[in-house]
Order: C-alpha cells, then sequence, then structure tokens
C-alpha cells in the first residue's frame, strides 16, 4: 500500500489537521534555523500555515459541528511558496587578486546593483592587504550581494532575494574549487581560456 505524503493524509477530525499544520510550522522554524530556508520563505510559509490554522479555528468557533474546515487543511502552495522566494542568482564577476579586469562575468546586472558592485570593488581595491573571507549586503529592491575573497581570486554574485546559510556555503564551497582547479594558472597569470570555472553553475536554470 502507497503511503501519502503528509499534505495528502486524509483527517478525520479538526484537530488532527490543526496538529499537522503545527508540526509544519515547528519544520520550517527548524529549516530556517538549519540555513536550509532563507527569512523571506520562512515568512511566507509562516503566515499561509497562520493564516490556515486560524480559518479553521475560527470555523470551528462559529460551529464545532461544521465540516468545512476539510477546505481550509487542504492541501496548501507551500511549495510554491518556497520555489517563489528561493534566492535566484542574477550575475556573478569573477576576479583575479589586485587585478580589475575581470576574468569571467556571466548574467544581467540591473543598473542599481551595479552602482553596489562598483562601491565594494573600489573599497577592495584601495586596500592596502587582500583579505579572504565572505561578505554580504542587502542591495535594496530584494536583490543582495554576496562576495568570497580567497588566496588568489574572488567571486562577486547578486541574488534575488536573500541567500540562506547553505546557498552562502555553496558559493565559499564553489569559489574554493574554483581556486583549487586554477591555483597554479592564477599564480602564473596565465589566460582564461585555460581555466575552468565552477562559478557557471550558478546559473543553471
Amino acid at each position: 500500500m502507497t503511503k501519502r505524503p503528509p499534505d495528502e493524509r486524509d483527517f478525520t477530525n479538526p484537530r488532527s489537521a490543526l496538529d499537522q499544520i503545527k508540526d509544519k510550522i515547528v519544520t520550517i522554524t527548524h529549516e530556517y534555523s538549519a540555513g536550509k530556508i532563507n527569512a523571506v520563505q520562512f515568512n511566507a510559509m509562516y503566515r499561509h500555515y497562520m493564516e490556515k490554522r486560524t480559518i479553521i479555528e475560527k470555523l470551528l468557533e462559529r460551529n464545532p459541528e461544521t465540516d468545512a474546515w476539510r477546505a481550509a487543511s487542504a492541501p496548501g502552495k507551500t511549495m510554491f511558496l518556497r520555489d517563489r522566494f528561493v534566492a535566484r542568482s542574477l550575475y556573478y564577476v569573477v576576479f583575479r587578486k589586485n587585478e580589475k579586469k575581470p576574468l569571467m562575468m556571466e548574467g544581467k546586472l540591473p543598473k542599481k546593483a551595479a552602482q553596489q558592485i562598483h562601491k565594494v570593488l573600489t573599497a577592495i581595491w584601495k586596500m592596502n592587504e587582500w583579505k579572504e573571507g565572505l561578505a554580504r549586503k542587502s542591495l535594496g529592491d530584494g536583490m543582495w550581494l554576496l562576495l568570497t575573497m580567497g588566496q588568489e581570486a574572488m567571486t562577486v554574485v547578486i541574488y534575488f532575494f536573500q541567500p540562506s546559510t547553505l546557498q552562502v556555503n555553496r558559493l565559499r564551497d564553489l569559489h574554493a574549487d574554483f581556486e583549487r582547479a586554477n591555483l597554479q594558472l592564477l599564480k602564473r597569470e596565465m589566460p582564461t581560456e585555460r581555466m575552468v570555472f565552477p562559478q557557471r553553475s550558478l546559473m543553471d536554470k
């Protein structure tokens, strides 16, 4: 016998439906705490679950014998909300250490984001010392800048919606893979034609 997914479970009473909604709220709080979803995804799903809970409770308050709660507890749109508000990369650019000419860039860069990137890069190029690390910055209009600097290069990415902790960690690992694969080429200032760019995966649909 095939087991139904949790969202398709049949309920014999409204209390079981309310309990499931509470369980789902607990689940998304754990997912957010673990960095699996971003704040926008969490808020959208939390609002959705609380609306369902409020509707069921109000229906039962008005008429404890009503069967209308079944419609309110029907499978919702959380998968849509997860997908709708997941951070997506719009653009990335890769620079070799202490060089202003990009090694690689891809995507569409909104004008406002371009101005912000220019300010960030100008500040970096003025630094007396190259500092490894990772930084993120809200650019407004739902856009976020994420920058990671390694030993020999840096990657800057513009996302629409705030990237989750998992996405941040993936970018850090991706840049580390880029430097590891191209270390000798980067040190010798070899042309990009001989390099591989894991950053390309950021634009995969």
